[in-house]
């Protein structure tokens, strides 16, 4: 009788022959694509110990999906290499939806080159070809390596540094180092890569779900100090039906992107002479962001904030006070030496903020105080991350701290996520969930572990009482304190970061906050930092996307055209105009030489949300006919109701 051993699967314990595999165990489960072991994602041919405990992992689990994307990567390595002999690897990690893979080649890929790759990648496929894992020591990886200059600079960092170099988790990880070899059936190396994996047993599991989408410049390891190489992105799924789907969803958030949408409809640029990152809003997008501060303002004051306003520039020893300048000046614009001072461009607001609360004594009975401005700040962010108005250099936030006692701060936090979620449901954004952020192992968090574990307890415990879905997210906090972040869902189920809420005790004791407590004891506050849009730019960026440009009513550049039947009928949609516009609604008529359906394909191209055509008859019955964005009609509306109609609907923040 064979040796046996002990090892658990699905919580129940089994004999099993010493040498099975975690493959072994799973033979019947045929989307079953790696295991985890101990909790550690392991490749299915590893060989099992006493007591091990073993976990099938799904193609369609989280983490089985990226081992499938990440062997995806070595199939399309493989390719490039046979195509662009001489062809050098950079890192090739699973990333959100996909994968990439960096190379130094000699000139670009181009799409035609992505095509034939694809192709190449099918071939493989097809083949079958097997990952093995190999256990190396640094003199074999490097002599394996020889002729990959980045995968001996990998092998450098880990061996001096003893942990895998930024960037290059997916290549060496912790522990020793690895390396695959993809063997053809005949038994010869096809592709060999230093990587720590694991990896799907054969090429035959990526199928026919995966693509090549789109090059890029990439530098290596992310520093604009290293040589710049070429980047394939590429995404990879279980079956042909998930990949087609994906590229609906590509397809549909290309439709919606905002930064073409912003041309379309003329809401705002980024002209070269001011620089990456920078935005200028024209006239119809100055309407939506004039809207969207009139309404947060509103909303601040009704909520008990007091409007402040702050100096875009200070010196950088506020910076230091608070904290940020030794973590954030890299990120931040170069000072700027005036007057036997250095000056930087303000990159938050609190510091100024926390210098009003200063400015005077405080007492108790003033507690909540809360403080609302919209802050210009900037941030020198990496022009390869600078993306439309989701990431820009140059950002307003509609910033506020509360300042209240200890005691007073989970009612505080209930009032700002009660705010925040009311905020997002009147724009249009009620599906979301919230994103705890708590602190990691870094050192880059200041603090003590009793107070960072009173305020991460305050805020769990209030976003567990919101009944919404709370997520984990270790490390994710701010230097100085943890926070909740609202995570909302748009109208194509992407998720994006909005607003946020920070518990902070570091601030108050670094600036000597204090207030006047009932028995006369002067006593620290905490500071509450809320951001309800997050910034005003990103807010704009994730509306348009949600709504593709059309704005409900209530916040449509413009929000009515009149569109005659013949000039005769112009004077009747100018008095209709006038009461509109005595309503408050943002109106035009068209009455330019174009034909009339001319001008309800113009129009409704600018996804305007009301279209009041007039003809001879409509005139005589002191009526107007409605064409809505979908391209329904209702004839014959008497004025006085579609004024109402579309002041109602305005009022009500309706989308139509």
């Amino acid at each position: 009788m064979s040796a046996q051993l002990t090892v658990t699967r699905s919580g129940e314990a089994q004999q099993v022959p010493v040498g099975t595999t975690a493959g072994d165990l799973f033979t019947e489960q045929r989307d079953v694509v790696v295991a985890r072991v101990n909790g550690e994602l392991r490749d299915l041919s590893h060989e099992l110990a006493e007591g091990d405990v073993v976990e099938g992992v799904p193609v369609s689990d989280p983490d089985g999906l990226a081992v499938l994307r990440h062997s995806t990567a070595h199939v399309m390595a493989q390719a490039v290499q046979q195509h662009f002999p001489g062809t050098k690897l950079g890192i090739g990690p699973p990333i959100k939806d996909g994968f990439y893979f960096d190379f130094d080649v000699e000139r670009p890929f181009t799409p035609e080159d992505l095509k034939t790759l694809e192709k190449t990648m099918q071939r493989i496929v097809k083949e079958g070809q097997r990952f093995v894992r190999r256990e190396v020591g640094d003199d074999e990886a490097r002599a394996e390596m020889a002729d990959e200059p980045y995968k001996l600079e990998l092998i450098g960092l880990k061996s001096s540094a003893g942990e895998a170099a930024d960037g290059a988790e997916a290549e060496v990880g912790e522990g020793g180092l690895t390396i695959y070899d993809n063997l053809r059936r005949d038994g010869s190396v096809a592709f060999r890569d230093l990587c720590r994996g694991p990896h799907v047993p054969s090429t035959r599991l990526s199928g026919n779900g995966f693509a090549l989408l789109r090059s890029a410049a990439a530098y290596w390891r992310g520093s604009e100090k290293n040589p710049q190489l070429q980047r394939i992105y590429g995404t990879a799924w279980p079956s042909k039906d998930e990949l087609k789907a994906y590229q609906e969803r590509l397809a549909e958030a290309e439709r919606r992107d905002h930064r073409r949408l912003g041309v379309e409809l003329d809401l705002f640029s980024f002209p070269d002479e001011i620089g990456s990152g920078l935005v200028v809003f024209h006239p119809k997008g100055g309407v939506v962001k004039r809207e969207m501060e009139d309404y947060v303002r509103r909303r601040h004051i009704e909520e008990g904030f007091s409007y402040v306003g702050t100096p875009h520039i200070s010196k950088g020893g506020l910076f230091e006070t608070s904290g940020h300048l030794p973590y954030y000046e890299d990120t931040m614009f170069p000072g700027m030496a005036l007057e036997n001072s250095k000056y930087y461009l303000k990159a938050m607001n609190c510091p100024m903020h926390n210098l009003i609360f200063r400015s005077r004594g405080r007492s108790y009975r003033e507690l909540p105080l809360r403080f609302f401005e919209f802050g210009s700040v900037y941030r020198y962010e990496k022009s390869g991350v600078v993306h439309g108005l989701t990431r820009v250099r140059g950002l307003t936030q509609d910033d506020s701290h509360s300042y209240v006692t200890p005691e007073q701060a989970p009612g505080e936090i209930r009032h700002l996520l009660d705010f925040v979620t009311g905020l997002l449901s009147d724009f249009g954004l009620d599906d979301y969930y919230l994103e705890l952020s708590t602190r990691g192992d870094s050192d880059k968090f200041i603090g003590s572990d009793e107070e960072w574990a009173k305020a991460t307890a305050v805020l769990q415990e209030v976003a567990e009482g919101t009944g919404l879905e709370l997520v984990p997210d270790p490390g994710g906090a701010a230097f100085y304190g943890p926070k909740i972040s609202v995570q909302a869902r748009d109208a194509i189920g992407r998720t994006w970061q909005m607003s946020t809420i920070q518990y902070d005790f570091n601030q108050p004791a670094r600036f000597e906050l204090e207030y006047t407590a009932a028995d006369g004891t002067k006593q620290q506050p905490v500071m509450i930092h809320s951001a309800k849009f997050g910034s005003l730019e990103r807010f704009f960026g994730v509306l348009t996307e949600h709504y593709a440009g059309a704005f409900p009513p209530w916040l449509a550049p413009v929000q009515v055209v009149g569109i005659p039947v013949a000039d005769a009928h112009v004077e009747h949609l100018q008095q209709v105009a006038a009461e509109l516009r005595r309503r408050g609604i943002r109106v035009e008529v068209d009455d330019a030489d174009d034909r009339m359906p001319k001008k309800i394909r113009t129009w409704t191209k600018q996804k305007v949300p009301f279209l009041l055509i007039a003809g001879a008859e409509d005139v005589e019955n002191g009526a107007v006919s409605f064409r809505y964005r979908d391209g329904s009609q209702e004839n014959g509306v008497a004025v006085a109701d579609a004024v109402e109609k579309i002041v109602d609907a305005v009022a009500r923040r309706v989308q139509v």
